[in-house]
């Protein structure tokens, strides 16, 4: 089958759409990237989906529009996807949709304890424009489950980096930073995968409220920067960090109210230190995770970091101290024939194969799902 994966993540700077060849199931899957192709928001779609995002209060004619209008959008991204691949049909998509809520923990709400997530998009649109169906609506199936609804990529790490030899830590490093580890030999269930806080959420945000850009492109700003580490220290204190995974992260912990408070906290500082500092937070936060939850319960030789947040410097060149200082071998997803910008689009693309041959997509060693399950809902033509 020819899929197309299609992911925009909680930095809602874009889409990201991977052209998939899979076949196969099980251990005989394998698959091929065809295409790799990055669609950017145009501003008022931005603005839309920040404004919608963990909002207060919004109307309801307001998120309906919007469900419709990033239907309309991914399908226009999926398309120009499939002209770059020289695709002449496709069979099927994988569409994440872009997360406006995310509560993972059941917590009280009108006399009973519940979960829930909402990830707009709507894939009848889509399908609608595209004529192909359209699997949509990963996470709740994996709640339902008694699942936290995240990480859904760990199947996709397994497939790409289990290795017979090699424990290995996947991270991936978008607006939030999640991991999967993967034991030397290890089943599916052997796995662990959680979200280990920050990726580019919090720099972004003080990116556009300090110097009124998108983000720091190279890592440049944060170059400049002295570290503040009385900052940094009290930040890594945080209890998110220490809690136990499974667990999943989202802009209701680490979005603009928690970059504000992060401002305030910073005071009269020149503001490459606040950068640099945010930067350094995003690398001690996966570093602690590591040491704190991974490299206790056996042993690993590569760390593999993936999203965009490997186009910044600066955090590169953190990681590979912590690495080191861990006994790691920082590597890359390229390493492995996914580029790093692709990887969570192909995850979709494999998500919506296994959902289309009525295959579990979810991890529940990674999620905390009592059962594997199949994810999703399927749009037809």
């Amino acid at each position: 089958m020819i899929v197309a994966g299609v992911m925009s993540g909680t930095s809602a700077d874009g889409v990201d759409v991977a052209v998939v060849s899979i076949q196969g199931r099980g251990s005989y899957l394998s698959f091929k990237l065809l295409v790799h192709d990055y669609s950017e928001y145009p501003k008022p779609i931005r603005q839309a989906v920040l404004a919608a995002m963990n909002a207060g209060r919004i109307s309801v004619a307001e998120l309906s529009r919007l469900n419709f209008r990033l239907g309309e959008f991914y399908a226009y991204a999926v398309a120009k996807a499939q002209k770059k691949a020289k695709a002449k049909k496709l069979d099927l998509v994988g569409c994440h949709g872009q997360t406006i809520y995310h509560q993972g923990t059941a917590e009280p709400y009108l006399g009973k304890k519940i979960a829930c997530t909402w990830q707009t998009g709507e894939g009848s649109i889509v399908a609608a424009r595209l004529g192909v169906p359209v699997v949509s609506d990963f996470r709740p199936a994996d709640m339902a489950a008694g699942g936290k609804g995240a990480p859904l990529v760990p199947l996709l790490d397994y497939a790409i980096f289990r290795s017979k030899n090699k424990g290995r830590i996947v991270q991936n490093i978008g607006g939030i930073a999640n991991l999967t580890a993967i034991p030397a030999d290890a089943e599916p269930g052997e796995m662990m995968a959680f979200d280990t806080g920050p990726g580019n959420m919090v720099v972004d945000r003080l990116i556009r409220v300090l110097f009124d850009r998108p983000y720091d492109r190279g890592g440049a700003i944060a170059h400049k920067g002295t570290i503040l580490k009385p900052i940094l220290e009290y930040l890594l204190d945080a209890d998110y960090f220490k809690l136990k995974p499974p667990k999943t992260a989202g802009r209701e912990e680490f979005g603009a109210a928690y970059a504000e408070a992060f401002l305030r906290r910073c005071g009269k500082v020149p503001k490459a230190d606040v950068i640099a500092t945010a930067t350094a937070l995003t690398a001690r936060s996966m570093a602690q995770a590591v040491q704190r939850f991974v490299l206790k319960r056996g042993r690993y030789l590569d760390w593999v970091v993936s999203g965009g947040g490997t186009k910044n410097a600066a955090l590169m060149a953190m990681l590979e101290k912590e690495a080191a200082e861990l006994g790691l071998w920082l590597r890359h997803s390229d390493d492995f024939g996914i580029p790093s910008s692709a990887k969570e689009a192909v995850a979709f693309a494999l998500l919506a194969y296994q959902t289309w041959n009525q295959l579990p997509g979810n991890v529940p060693s990674a999620t905390g799902a009592k059962r594997a399950v199949v994810l999703g809902k399927i749009s037809y033509v």
